[in-house]
């Protein structure tokens, strides 16, 4: 599917890999609607992008913010081709300690909200608006991106809720993409390893410094552009679907 005069929903929009996404899609001529909470943020990166972008403020977690959201998107533009979320948020807590107690239940329930069921909220109902476009020459429809993390597959301590939450939109990418694929819909989840994004921003530099050197090659963090590439790349390539993309950097987490 090509970018140019399609439409595409952001979820994290306003920064880190989501903002690198709106602004290689929207040079690549696409329209694209920033969903995020940052509205400050937001409407200076639509001002400085011009009327091929947008900004809703959405909760992903709130049903009536998504549901709004999505009908934003299509009454400014028309129709929605491409979602990509990359809403999420993080924390650092032990599933027990003798000192701090066992893990908040309440924000295990939070992670998993917003990162699993807020990004599954937009999906299903950004499925139903690609189901009506009128399929392309090779019968696609609409393309779907999830952003999981490596902690997916090597959480490390005190990850656990964040990375219950990114494993499990692993494990939902291929039920999604055999769900869909009878609608020409495609379905991928990028796995970036350690990129430099605003979850990093608070680290001193030497300390981003030493985790960029944790990376096998190139030895240094992600660059949110190179997130973006890859979803332009999974949008453009027809054959790539169901699967789940490691972009890290051949980096394998240790414990901690």
């Amino acid at each position: 599917m090509e970018l140019k005069n399609k439409t595409a929903i952001v979820t994290g929009g306003a920064s880190g890999l989501g903002e690198a996404v709106v602004r290689r899609f929207v040079k690549a001529g696409a329209n694209v609607v920033i969903l995020d909470l940052n509205e400050e943020k937001g409407t200076v990166i639509v001002s400085e992008l011009g009327q091929q972008a947008a900004f809703f403020k959405t909760n992903i977690s709130l049903k009536e913010d998504v549901e709004a959201a999505l009908k934003f998107a299509l009454e400014k533009f028309g129709r929605i081709d491409i979602d990509v979320n990359c809403a999420a948020i993080g924390i650092a807590q032990k599933t027990a300690d003798l000192k701090k107690g066992s893990h908040d239940l309440e924000l295990f329930k939070r992670v998993i909200d917003i990162n699993l069921i807020g990004t599954f909220d937009v999906i299903r109902n950004a499925a139903m608006f690609m189901m009506q476009n009128e399929p392309n020459a090779d019968g696609e429809r609409g393309v779907i991106i999830n952003t999981a993390s490596v902690a997916a597959f090597e959480g490390q301590i005190g990850q656990v809720a964040y990375a219950a939450s990114k494993a499990a939109l692993v494990g939902m990418t291929l039920p999604i993409a055999r769900d869909l694929s009878a609608s020409g819909i495609r379905a991928a989840t990028i796995v970036p390893g350690i990129f430099d994004t605003p979850m990093l921003g608070q680290l001193p530099d030497n300390v981003k410094d030493a985790l960029g050197k944790m990376v096998p090659f190139p030895s240094r963090l992600g660059k949110p552009d190179e997130y973006a590439l890859l979803a332009q790349q999974i949008v453009e390539n027809p054959m790539i679907n169901g699967e789940c993309i490691r972009l890290d950097g051949a980096i394998r987490m240790q414990p901690k």
